[in-house]
């Protein structure tokens, strides 16, 4: 396919490490750089053009997609990171349960009432950031909650996010296995 390839240690912690000893062996210099993580094999170009377009605010040093949830079967699984987001477009927080609760609604009532956004997996990052994230320790909402972007949250990072129209298919689980295969079968 004409891409070039190279191979990172396989004791990384993240993707985001795996990305940094990437960029360390090129020789040549960028600004920024995308990390498509390994489940989302159907980020749309489009994505990845939004992403860069939020790196291009020199104040954003971590950028990163989400999209409206649009059913429950979406909001309920915790194989979907949900996210909050501030008014300026910053993430609040990441769980994998939904957020924020809304006390006085079953949940099969709360999409009408809120805008809720799923993380897409895809990251940006300046490069003069990216030594920093990978010498961070990993923190309590991380270990708990299994979502690598709680650390840079939990340090004080900010992370601005984007709102993609593109739906993607994150392949996490045998079933989403199955669905991708018939996706792309013609």
């Amino acid at each position: 396919m004409g891409g070039d390839v190279i191979l990172t240690r396989t004791d990384h912690p993240s993707g985001t490490d795996r990305c940094a000893e990437a960029l360390s062996k090129l020789d040549e210099t960028f600004d920024a750089v995308i990390n498509i993580q390994g489940d989302e094999p159907f980020i749309d170009p489009g994505q990845i053009d939004l992403l860069a377009d939020a790196l291009s605010d020199e104040k954003v040093d971590i950028a990163t997609l989400v999209k409206i949830i649009r059913s429950h079967n979406e909001l309920i699984n915790e194989n979907i990171p949900k996210v909050v987001v501030a008014a300026n477009g910053d993430a609040l927080y990441f769980s994998r349960q939904p957020i924020p609760f809304m006390k006085n609604f079953k949940t099969e009532h709360w999409l009408p009432q809120h805008n809720y956004y799923k993380h897409i997996g895809i990251y940006g990052y300046q490069v003069s950031i990216l030594p920093t994230l990978t010498q961070l320790q990993q923190g309590v909402l991380e270990k708990i909650e299994s979502l690598e972007q709680l650390r840079w949250l939990e340090h004080g990072f900010k992370i601005r996010t984007r709102i993609t129209e593109f739906e993607t298919m994150a392949v996490d689980t045998p079933e989403d296995l199955q669905r991708a295969q018939q996706y792309i079968s013609p």
